[in-house]
């Protein structure tokens, strides 16, 4: 067996490389500071494997232009930053509605507006969740190393291809600019998976059949004739005014996420059994939990640490499994506040929030200060 290859990567450029090897051979996007390195990247290796390169005019674009590549039957992705993902969100509720399988990442830097294009934040977080108007499926990965974003991607895809979703990756700057060592996985080693396709004959096709959780799709160009519409619409993909229709259409592309969280969640933890004080820490800012952690038990502190690898759908269960015996849990973010008032919302014990949005990280003291203080 030849011997894996391990590289020195940034993040971004282990992003391209997870994409390539879930089978992305479509990328439409737009540069933009953190997230450039990743369309840099794709533009150099897509063509070699028979992908297809195209950088747009703007956002909108971008993620119009994945939408319907993928419609064509090709796994499809996008990367932005925060004023560009503010600017998918329309396109992101198209695929939603319409059922679209893509990838779009989120590599957040500092806001609002241009804000600090070279400085790291979390502060889409809720923007990820209710970007988009209407009620929608949300996926959300937060993947915190750079070998781990190499991982998530593959996993964002396979998400997406399983649930006919849009699936967003949410990492920072902090973890998107970062080297680390990164073991390319060999083929066949890490699972992907496609799309059901249709078995019935094509004049029996319906794109949004009800009498399955999630509908196989075909893609344009195989024989199969089908209407795509962000209208409600009927199983034939044909807009719709009946509210019954309407009704059990938005809560069957609700159910397909919300019946199946135990497959999407995935959760790190350490030192959860019997913490009096747990860290409840996404993204980069984990990094520095996961020390800040270590070092308190050291110190004969019961702290813990519960890392979200999916942020949405929200692990709520894994969170209040956490708890049972907590007294405070700590919440560090960069941003303002956002993820806290989830915690908030599930969990009996006290809460308290770091926040910076200076563009600089929160490092494991100002974590460490705040668990000390319930311990």
């Amino acid at each position: 067996m030849a011997e894996k290859k391990k590289l020195f990567m940034q993040g971004n450029e282990a992003c391209a490389e997870g994409a390539l090897y879930a089978g992305c051979r479509f990328y439409a996007g737009y540069p933009i500071t953190p997230s450039t390195e990743i369309a840099e990247y794709l533009s150099r290796t897509l063509p070699r494997v028979g992908g297809k390169f195209i950088q747009m005019e703007d956002e909108i674009a971008s993620i119009s232009a994945i939408a319907g590549a993928s419609l064509a039957g090709l796994k499809s992705m996008t990367a932005t930053s925060g004023p560009g993902f503010s600017l998918k969100q329309e396109g992101l509720g198209y695929a939603c509605m319409a059922e679209i399988p893509c990838v779009i990442v989120d590599v957040m830097r500092g806001g609002p507006s241009t804000g600090y294009p070279t400085g790291p934040s979390q502060s889409d977080v809720m923007q990820a969740k209710w970007g988009t108007h209407g009620d929608h499926p949300v996926i959300a990965v937060t993947p915190a190393y750079v070998q781990e974003i190499l991982h998530e991607t593959v996993r964002a895809f396979n998400l997406s291809e399983k649930y006919r979703t849009p699936v967003l990756i949410l990492f920072d700057e902090i973890v998107g600019h970062m080297r680390e060592p990164v073991m390319l996985p060999e083929e066949g080693e890490l699972e992907v998976i496609d799309r059901e396709k249709p078995t019935c004959p094509p004049e029996e096709y319906l794109p949004y059949d009800a009498g399955y959780e999630i509908p196989p799709l075909a893609a344009f160009g195989e024989g199969y004739r089908f209407h795509v519409t962000g209208l409600n619409h009927k199983d034939d993909g044909f807009p719709t005014n009946d509210p019954e229709m309407i009704q059990e259409g938005i809560k069957r592309i609700i159910r397909k996420i919300d019946n199946n969280k135990e497959d999407i969640w995935k959760n790190e933890e350490h030192y959860i059994d019997g913490a009096e004080v747990v860290v409840f820490a996404y993204g980069s800012t984990a990094r520095s939990a996961k020390y800040a952690v270590r070092e308190l038990r050291k110190k004969g502190v019961k702290a813990g640490l519960l890392r979200a690898l999916t942020l949405w759908p929200f692990p709520d269960e894994a969170l209040k499994d956490a708890c049972q015996k907590a007294r405070a849990v700590v919440v560090p973010e960069l941003n303002l506040g956002q993820i806290v008032y989830e915690v908030e919302r599930l969990v009996d014990c006290h809460v308290e929030g770091i926040y910076r949005v200076d563009g600089e990280p929160i490092n494991p003291m100002q974590i460490m200060e705040a668990m000390e203080k319930y311990s």
